[in-house]
């Protein structure tokens, strides 16, 4: 990793945290990451889907090799209804293999970051810092310092909250920029709200890998993915009252949940109850949803989850945030090569911050839409929703024009890295707008 005196902070290290070491690295940018666990690569979350524009970066960072050896392409899509009629088979992976040279590939979230976080170079791993919970920020026109709750501090030149969705980040940039001008229009404390919770759980892979099922029913639906070693099912249910609070789900809740799905079927084999019994993780969270309308303010960015969330049926979640982390991480490389100061001021990183948000935001709300009427068809919300799910997007030939005629032009649109000369991975019949800088 180059030197360099223009530092940045990232917060979160996640997938997309670390997503943002590896393009920093390249970028030849200096950077610290604070994670607040205690373990890089914790065992508690369940699958993470990267669509063929997020394994392009991948490629870039030079990983996709050692990804393929523990993720699962995707191979088969198959809807149920809660009584386990089967009324959709469909091959839409094969059409976006076709279109985009893979179909989508199912992680297990552990693995994928601990290979994200081994792969960086060793002086890299030493700006990791695990046990830091944010407790503070103060930004100047000179730089910004981070404070712990261990009473350690950082410098750097700007912030990076990649911390979820319930960012420590945001809630601080907030603050900050409202105690600037408390007139000022900003978005609320708690800016996303639930209207459905998810509990899932992994458990030794019991079906051939690459299958993806969908288990659909008024207001409740599950999703049933097989990757290389594991299987995962993620079940979903519609609140009574949308909320903004955040609720911490016992162990107890867990199995309450789980035992009300028991005999809902998950493919044309396997009911709840026969993989929830074998079990490896589990955990359960409401599933946020929303979209920030300030993702900056002076030397802070967000990135991720921090600033939109979607619930998982459609996958976009980390998608997107790879894809915010490479849009601001080429704003920041032309930002470093056009400008030879030492300090780089508050009105440069507002532009840079500014045009990351304008090129982010209409494809990041067109994923929002998309997954918010994904997960409305699963549950039935209403009579639109079970008609669109039942009868007109289960037919093959509305799904085969959706996939090359809708969702293969916005996928195309994928960014990478402009500083990261590779070859490409990834060919299909749809050729990349973006492509890789030559080697």
């Amino acid at each position: 990793m180059q030197s360099s005196s223009f530092q940045v902070i990232i917060v979160g290290g996640g997938p997309v945290g670390l997503t943002a070491a590896h393009a920093l690295c390249h970028a030849g940018i200096d950077f610290v990451l604070l994670e607040q666990r205690e373990s890089v690569a914790l065992d508690q979350g369940a699958s993470l889907v990267l669509a063929p524009h997020s394994l392009r970066v991948m490629h870039q960072f030079g990983l996709l090799e050692e990804l393929g050896k523990v993720g699962s392409e995707l191979q088969c899509h198959q809807s149920f209804t809660r009584e386990g009629h089967r009324f959709c088979d469909s091959d839409t992976f094969s059409i976006i293999r076709k279109n985009h040279g893979s179909a989508p590939v199912a992680f297990h979230r552990a693995q994928l970051v601990e290979i994200l976080y081994n792969r960086l170079p060793v002086k890299a791993k030493e700006q990791y810092f695990l046990n830091k919970k944010l407790t503070g920020i103060e930004s100047d026109e000179k730089g910004v310092s981070v404070t712990c709750a261990d009473g350690s501090t950082y410098r750097g030149s700007m912030v990076l909250g990649a911390d979820g969705t319930h960012s420590k980040t945001r809630r601080l940039m907030r603050s900050l920029a409202i105690a600037e001008d408390p007139q000022r229009g900003w978005d609320e404390e708690k800016p996303f709200s639930a209207q459905y919770r998810c509990m899932w759980c992994s458990f030794p892979r019991p079906a051939e890998m690459g299958q993806f099922c969908e288990t659909q029913s008024k207001d409740r639906s599950i999703m049933f993915i097989t990757g290389q070693e594991r299987g995962w099912i993620f079940l979903y249910e519609k609140l009574p009252v949308p909320t903004n609070e955040r609720i911490d789900y016992t162990e107890k809740d867990i199995e309450s949940f789980a035992q009300e799905f028991a005999g809902y079927p998950i493919s044309g084999t396997l009911k709840v109850k026969d993989v929830y019994a074998r079990r490896l993780t589990a955990g359960m969270a409401n599933l946020e949803e929303g979209i920030l309308k300030h993702w900056s303010w002076g030397r802070i960015a967000l990135a991720g989850d921090a600033c939109h969330k979607y619930t998982p049926n459609a996958g976009r979640g980390l998608n997107n945030g790879i894809q915010d982390v490479v849009v601001l991480c080429n704003k920041l490389h032309d930002m470093l090569r056009l400008n030879s100061s030492d300090l780089i001021d508050v009105a440069h990183l507002h532009n840079v911050f500014e045009e990351y948000q304008k090129l982010r935001e209409a494809p990041m709300r067109d994923d929002a839409k998309e997954s918010l009427s994904i997960s409305r068809m699963h549950a039935w919300a209403n009579a639109f929703y079970y008609i669109m799910a039942r009868y007109i997007m289960s037919c093959e030939v509305v799904r085969w024009f959706l996939f090359n005629f809708i969702v293969a032009p916005a996928m195309r649109k994928g960014y990478v890295l402009d500083y990261i000369p590779a070859k490409e991975p990834l060919q299909g019949l749809v050729t990349w707008e973006h492509q890789m800088k030559s080697e």
